[in-house]
């Protein structure tokens, strides 16, 4: 990683501040630290996702911010879900609750989308896919590009030529169907917010704003799930934590 980040940026790095899940405990804080020592870097300290979020959500807000502010980060990235619960107050994050899923994101919407469509080739064409890699592969990708597509549009296409044995695949997939695939997994997504709430003993309409990060929180159902649960407050999704990395130190 050092490498590809002094490759990209054309100049030598010796300090850095490194990012973790927020799940870590200290012995992989340390582990995490000691990698970085090996590396050759100057760890200048480590920081959780959830916290860097926050930090990006307090610039945001910091021309307009008064008093103490209860932020609910809710990060649905690719392979993990982490929901974490923060008091800012004059440049403070304090950790009030943190909660989350190791094993639940979007390669999961994609599995379901996926799983639909082997059944359906297999319906068409008595063909079954599921040990044929390449086919999977292939799918999987046309699956990705789809979940992306229904972010903006109502319906889309997976069209694949010579998917398997010369059959071309085409088939039309709506938003609406695709929320009927994952709708146990877009609800398990709001069991990691209330059990934050009732960790930090704190009642939803005590929280100011709900921060949404990592790609998965474009999905239409799950952001009307959380507005829903938050009586319709409006989400703020214009964070991006990376931009915050720079100031982090000034917050130590």
């Amino acid at each position: 990683m050092r490498e590809i980040a002094e490759a990209y940026l054309g100049s030598t790095i010796k300090n850095a501040v490194v990012i973790v899940p927020a799940y870590f405990n200290d012995s992989q804080h340390q582990a995490t630290k000691d990698a970085g020592v090996i590396a050759g870097l100057n760890v200048m300290g480590i920081i959780n996702k959830p916290t860097v979020a926050a930090i990006a959500y307090g610039l945001h807000k910091k021309a307009t911010s008064v008093g103490e502010k209860n932020v609910l980060i809710f990060d649905l990235g690719g392979c993990m879900f982490h929901v974490s619960l923060l008091t800012i107050e004059k440049g403070i994050f304090e950790m009030k609750a943190t909660d989350g899923d190791t094993h639940l994101g979007g390669e999961d919407f994609d599995n379901r989308m996926v799983n639909h469509f082997v059944q359906e080739f297999k319906r068409k064409n008595k063909k079954d896919i599921n040990k044929n890699l390449r086919a999977l592969r292939r799918l999987r990708t046309s699956c990705e590009r789809a979940k992306r597509s229904l972010t903006s549009t109502a319906k889309t296409t997976i069209e694949i030529n010579s998917l398997y044995v010369g059959i071309n695949f085409y088939s039309i997939i709506t938003r609406a169907r695709f929320k009927e695939l994952n709708m146990d997994l877009f609800r398990k997504c709001m069991e990691p917010v209330e059990k934050c709430l009732r960790d930090a003993k704190m009642d939803k309409s005590t929280i100011h704003d709900v921060v949404l990060v990592g790609g998965s929180t474009r999905i239409s159902k799950v952001q009307q799930l959380l507005q829903d649960f938050f009586n319709g407050k409006e989400l703020c999704m214009s964070i991006n934590p990376d931009e915050a990395l720079h100031m982090v130190p000034l917050f130590r």
